[in-house]
Order: structure tokens, then sequence, then C-alpha cells
């Protein structure tokens, strides 16, 4: 038995199937990929950017008000307490952003406050009066304390950034002017930072999230981009959070303005990579569904050309074994497709002619 070969029509649209769609789909992989890298890129310079802007956005807030408090200690004489109590009296009506604002003596007794709040109190203590002792300062962000019990009652705790300066008289440190500036409205400031789908999370030192989402508010974060964020100068990450979703995460490891006082603060922004790369992965399902109907198309004319190349042949074939069996059978058909089918029509024309012609009387 004969072994069974391919047919033309099979060779020629496999062959040339594999030939035109291999090298298109290695390419389209090849594409896509880098189409999808580079997704990945925008998607990191969009992130470091609102990053570095809220950062400095951020700093320049604090600073200003870490100014305006080292203005005051050029206005205030801790040796004239009636007029010292009139500044404080309006700057503390002019300016509600601070929760205390007061002056202490070396020793660190309070002389004059906000409200009379702590007066007589010593904060001899408190790390904003022995740094103010020297210089303009600022404290990180702490729960209230001595204050505690003569703030409102809330239902959250009372939080403060300390900012302190010292105080002169006669060109010599008198004491120290402090300012407790409300928590909320750094929280205020964040808040205007944030986007839709993207977040942008206040990290203290020890990786605690000061500012975020709720789920994650005063917790210390685990994740590797939080580690990294005291350590690098910046840094992108793609990690898996508690939630169990997976963000692309980009690390602003400082957040500073000229001279302020660092708080040892870092920002993380974060935004889910799904989302993140929801339209350029909708982009590369267009490009593939685009690419597979053209395949659709190209594999349909291949097999109209497979089968237009094989029917002359076929005919031919069916003629030389007819002719075989019996030359006086019908002449083969005239092929005019292409010239090879042609001159081998031709000369199974003229072979028929000379069998018939051998084999008449």
């Amino acid at each position: 038995m004969a072994n069974r070969r391919l047919s033309l029509r099979t060779l020629v649209f496999f062959g040339g199937a594999t030939l035109m769609l291999a090298p298109a789909m290695a390419t389209a992989t090849l594409y896509t990929a880098a189409l999808e890298r580079r997704g990945e890129e925008l998607q990191v310079e969009k992130l470091a950017t609102r990053g570095e802007l809220s950062a400095n956005l951020l700093a320049r807030r604090l600073y200003g008000v870490w100014m305006d408090v080292a203005r005051m200690a050029d206005l205030i004489d801790p040796a004239d307490l009636a007029n010292a109590r009139e500044h404080i009296k309006f700057l503390s009506r002019l300016d509600g952003r601070y929760s205390w604002l007061g002056i202490a003596d070396l020793e660190g007794k309070v002389l004059a406050a906000r409200d009379g709040m702590l007066e007589g109190a010593s904060v001899a203590q408190r790390p904003w009066f022995r740094r103010g002792l020297d210089a303009p300062t600022a404290v990180d962000v702490h729960e209230a304390q001595l204050l505690a019990s003569l703030l409102p009652v809330s239902a959250e705790p009372y939080r403060f950034v300390d900012l302190a300066a010292p105080l002169r008289h006669d060109g010599s440190v008198a004491g120290v002017i402090g300012a407790h500036l409300n928590w909320k409205w750094v929280e205020e400031g964040m808040a205007a930072l944030q986007a839709p789908g993207i977040d942008v999370l206040l990290l203290s030192r020890d990786r605690t999230v000061l500012f975020g989402p709720t789920d994650v508010v005063n917790k210390r974060l685990s994740v590797g981009s939080a580690f990294a964020a005291s350590r690098v100068t910046s840094a992108f990450s793609s990690e898996r959070w508690s939630d169990g979703n997976d963000y692309f995460t980009v690390i602003v490891p400082s957040v500073g303005f000229a001279d302020l006082p660092s708080f040892g603060w870092s920002l993380l922004v974060r935004q889910n990579a799904d989302d993140a790369m929801a339209s350029t992965r909708e982009l590369i399902r267009t490009f593939w569904f685009i690419l597979g109907a053209g395949a659709v198309v190209v594999l349909m004319l291949l097999l109209c050309a497979a089968q237009w190349l094989r029917t002359p042949l076929l005919r031919l074939s069916e003629a030389a074994e007819a002719i075989l069996v019996d030359p006086g059978s019908r002449p083969p058909h005239q092929e005019t497709r292409f010239e090879e089918a042609a001159r081998l029509s031709d000369a199974l024309a003229h072979m028929q002619s000379k069998l018939l012609g051998r084999f008449q009387p």
C-alpha cells in the first residue's frame, strides 16, 4: 500500500500559515510585552510625579507655619507679659491651626498661653522646649499629653505637631515660644492631595501610617516598600498588600523643604495594579482581537489560494490516470491558471495524441 502523502492544498495552507503566522505571533507577543512594560513605566512616572508634588506641597505648608512661629518669636518680648498675651490672643484668633500657643521662660514655666491653658505649668521636659532653646524646631506628631484634660472632649485623641523657636531679650535667649499645630490641619492638606484610584500615604519614621486609607491608618506597614522608604532616594515596587490586592507603589523617602527640620516622614503613593493597567490591557486585548480577525481572513484567503493552485493539478493528475487506462479517454482540460499547469496540460495532450496514433491500425 502506497504511503499516503499530503495534498498540495494541505501543504500550501499549513506551510503558508506557519510562514506567515509564526513570525506575526512572535512579533505580536514581543510588541504587547513591550507595550505592557511601557504602560507600567508611564504609570510609575505618573505616580512618582504625584508623590514628589505631594511631598513638596505638604512640606511647603509645614514650612509656612514653622516660619510663622519663628517670626512670632521676633515679635514677642518675654519680659513684657501683657504685650505677649495680646500678641498670643491676636495670633490665636487670626490663625485657627494652632490648638495651643504659648511662651515659657528658661526654666520651662509657661508664662502666657492661648486662653490661659497651661499657664504656670512646666514644659521643661517637653522635646519642643528643649530643642526650641537652641533654634527654631519642629517635633513629630504625637498625642496630647499636658493638654489632654484642658481641651474639649473628642471622640478621637488630639494629635499635634510641635513647633518652637527661641525668644530673645536684649540679644540673649530668654525663653521659648511653642505652638501645637492641630494634626487635623495636616490631614486636611493630605486629603486634598488624593486622587481617584490613587492613595497617598504618609508614613512615620517607624513605618506607621499617619494618613492614608482607613484600613491601614495607625498601623505599621510590613510591605517591602515601607521598609525601603527610609533607605532609598526613590523607588518603585509592585507588591501585594494586606488587603490581597496588588499595587504599584512609588516611594518618596523624605518630606522636606528648605531648612524645615526633618520629621522622618516619607510618602508612599500606590495604585491598584489592575486599575492602573486597565487601559493598557484593554489596548492589548483590542490589538489581539484585530490580529486574530486579520489572521482568520488571511487563513481563509490562503485556503482559497491553496484550492486555486490544487484544482488544475488535480484535474491533470486525474486526466493522466485516465489516459493510462484508456488512451482514448477525454482529452486533458486546457489549463491556463499558471504556466506550469498550462505546460503540463499541453504535454499530456501531445502524449495522448501520440498514444492514440500508436494504437490505431
